[in-house]
């Protein structure tokens, strides 16, 4: 993270704000109001980052690519890296009062962790993915696992057999370490997946639990048992309050951080948040709309949570390729609410020229999918009590044989 941090600096990326700073609301609203990268260097007398990857363009560059190749590039992983054991850490006392954890908003049920990669593993298998963690004490986290991701199966399956699962919280890790164990992989896959976009190989080091983890400023070792605490309310991607849950603790028995390490956090609901919630998400989409017609971009829009709309571009090979790239990516994406699917000359990053073809290419009675009783996002306020919500596509493509109507003017026609 600290190479990153330097390549950001040199391109002139990163506010240094040397000044005290509280980890009380104060720092969440100061990466509020900006996308640049902040390194703070004094809360608490520790040192924190926010907004690490809060554009495009500096998650592209933290994976290797342009933003025009980004989802393109994703698309086609393997997922085949290789990890390269660094021997093992050595752990002292869990004590988070040594973090500079932040509160964010003043409804939050207490500080929260998170930016920290929980790596989890039983039976060989390590999963990797970021789970919200409440402060309930210096040594114990209330976490949010949501129902039947991998962190959840495990957990559920540890205790059928009457252990604990064994877990480790990396914080401070490389961007692409982040955004892989945010991405759906094959089980088992979210290290070997960061590898491959580090350039094919990954240091990894041993926990005391048996527990792999990359490089990081701070290292968290320990277990979830059977115990359970309230966590909540937290503030997730629409901006809204998420109601207060019921939800197991992690039991913290060891700690490693590096000297004067930099803790990095994430603003919920930030441009940060949303990003790495929702590009993980594009080439998923990208390689399901390939299987239908010619898919040319996918992005999962800003205005859109960065989770819930999403602008498919396509070059249509027959009438209905439109319609069927709708289905294929709500087929995609669960989550998804509406979907707009434009065409080669519209830019899917430029909401103006979507807002264009919705005006100029779509017609209501013919364009319009609307499909009721299916399964939504838990995080949309507006979704029923049984969790069911409606979806809704739009065809802005131009209607195939009758282009001539529909080509813009220009000087260079």
């Amino acid at each position: 993270m600290r190479q990153f941090i330097d390549e950001m600096r040199e391109r002139g990326l990163v506010d240094e704000i040397e000044r005290p700073v509280s980890d009380r609301f104060e720092a969440a609203q100061m990466a509020s109001t900006t996308d640049r990268v902040l390194l703070f260097h004094d809360i608490g007398g520790k040192k924190a980052v926010m907004n690490l990857t809060a554009n495009r363009s500096t998650l592209a560059a933290a994976l290797g690519s342009t933003e025009a190749d980004l989802v393109k590039r994703l698309a086609g992983a393997s997922y085949s890296g290789t990890l390269k054991p660094m021997g093992k850490l050595e752990m002292r006392p869990a004590d988070l009062t040594e973090l500079p954890i932040m509160t964010f908003f003043p409804k939050d049920g207490g500080p929260y962790i998170t930016a920290g990669i929980v790596f989890s593993r039983l039976d060989g298998v390590e999963n990797a993915s970021i789970h919200r963690m409440m402060v309930i004490g210096k040594d114990r986290l209330a976490a949010r696992l949501v129902e039947g991701r991998h962190t959840d199966v495990l957990h559920r399956e540890a205790l059928k057999r009457g252990e604990k699962l064994p877990i480790a919280i990396a914080l401070g890790v490389h961007p692409a370490v982040t955004f892989a164990s945010c991405t759906r992989v094959p089980e088992g896959k979210e290290l070997a997946f960061a590898a491959e976009l580090m350039g094919g190989e990954l240091p990894v080091y041993e926990c005391s639990n048996g527990v792999l983890v990359p490089e990081a400023e701070i290292v968290l070792e320990g277990y979830i048992g059977p115990e359970k605490s309230e966590e909540g309310p937290f503030v997730d991607i629409t901006g809204t309050y998420d109601f207060e849950r019921i939800q197991p603790v992690m039991e913290l028995t060891g700690m490693w951080t590096k000297e004067d390490p930099i803790y990095h956090s994430i603003l919920p609901g930030g441009s940060e948040h949303r990003l790495l919630m929702g590009v993980p998400y594009e080439p998923k989409i990208y390689r399901a709309v390939a299987g239908v017609t010619t898919v040319r971009n996918v992005v999962l829009t800003t205005g859109g949570c960065g989770y819930l709309h999403a602008v498919v571009q396509v070059r249509k090979n027959t009438q209905g390729d439109g319609k069927n790239a709708i289905m294929a990516a709500f087929a995609a994406h669960t989550s998804l609410k509406h979907v707009v699917v434009v065409d080669e000359d519209i830019d899917p990053f430029s909401m103006e020229d979507v807002e264009y073809a919705i005006a100029t290419r779509v017609r209501g009675d013919r364009d319009l999918m609307v499909i009721t009783g299916v399964r939504g996002s838990s995080l949309d306020p507006c979704r029923d009590g049984d969790g069911t919500n409606v979806k809704i596509g739009l065809d802005a493509t131009m209607v195939m044989g009758e282009e001539e109507k529909f080509v813009r003017a220009g000087w260079n026609d």
